[in-house]
């Protein structure tokens, strides 16, 4: 099991897809796609013994389709699994132990279509020389998009007993689940949730200038804008809660530890240098 601490702030452990197990995975998923390009490609006989240009352009729209759109459509819509890696328990995660996105799934696929498998084919064994030297066992596809695999039938839990999480109040609930969050990155978020949570023990000055430097940052990243008048303090709680909620449900092996039920935190709270610190309430 390796430690890694998720955009949300919480201290994970997880184990990390063996070289072996990820080789049997990528093995059967070049089964499946080599079955699918034989099938097409009668097809595309066919095609071509009508209109041979047509014929050749729609072999090489299939070669890229499963080629490429196979892993890619496969990790985006099934939450980092191809058929290979779900035989194998396996999937694919963000640094942060998070779900993948198409941003993701588009950068291994094409690393892994021009990159790695003509190499394992065809010259050297790139792709596993670079997992043989890398933490987490990652090929070059996964240093770029920044990814690892993970063998899900060991588990994955949560080290932390206390993390402090936050909550949505009931009047922003309409304009926190119309946000879209998908620019703001990890990086970010993990940056805004440490700031949050030692905000009491900063100077008044401190708190305000970090404090609005962050609330600039995520308005540049999300829509729409919050509503008027809403103080920085719960806006940034408020960001923090909806996109703990969004992990929550769409990375369902990922279980977050849960707070007390009934003691929802209060915003940890500053305001500008002597106007006294803001309760949240």
């Amino acid at each position: 099991m390796s430690s890694i601490i998720s955009g949300e702030g919480v201290a994970l452990d997880v184990a990390p897809a063996g070289l072996g197990s990820r080789i049997l995975a990528g093995g059967l998923d070049l089964l499946i796609q080599g079955f699918a390009l034989a099938v097409l490609s009668i097809a595309g006989g066919v095609v071509a013994a009508s209109d041979e240009a047509l014929g050749q352009a729609f072999l090489i729209a299939v070669v890229i389709a499963i080629l490429l759109g196979y892993p890619v459509l496969c990790e985006w819509l099934w939450q980092g699994k191809t058929i290979g890696k779900s035989a194998m328990g396996l999937r694919v995660v963000r640094n942060d132990g998070g779900p993948v996105g198409f941003r993701q799934a588009l950068v291994r696929g094409i690393c892994g279509g021009l990159l790695e498998k003509p190499g394992i084919m065809c010259v050297l064994p790139i792709g596993i020389f670079v997992m043989l030297f890398s933490e987490y066992n990652r090929r070059i596809g996964d240093h770029l998009a920044g990814t690892f695999v993970v063998n899900e039938r060991a588990g994955m839990r949560a080290t932390m007993n206390t993390v402090p999480q936050f909550w949505v109040p009931p009047t922003l609930v309409p304009w926190a689940q119309s946000l879209d969050l998908t620019r703001l990155d990890d990086h970010l978020a993990l940056g805004l949730r440490q700031f949050v949570t030692r905000a009491h023990a900063m100077s008044d000055a401190a708190r305000y200038e970090l404090g609005e430097n962050f609330r600039a940052q995520v308005e540049a990243v999300i829509a729409p804008p919050p509503p008027g008048g809403l103080p920085t303090p719960l806006f940034l709680t408020t960001i923090l809660a909806e996109r703990r909620r969004r992990t929550e449900q769409t990375f369902q092996p990922f279980q977050f530890p849960q707070n007390q039920v009934g003691q929802p935190p209060s915003p940890y709270g500053y305001m500008p240098p002597g106007q006294g610190p803001w309760n949240g309430r």
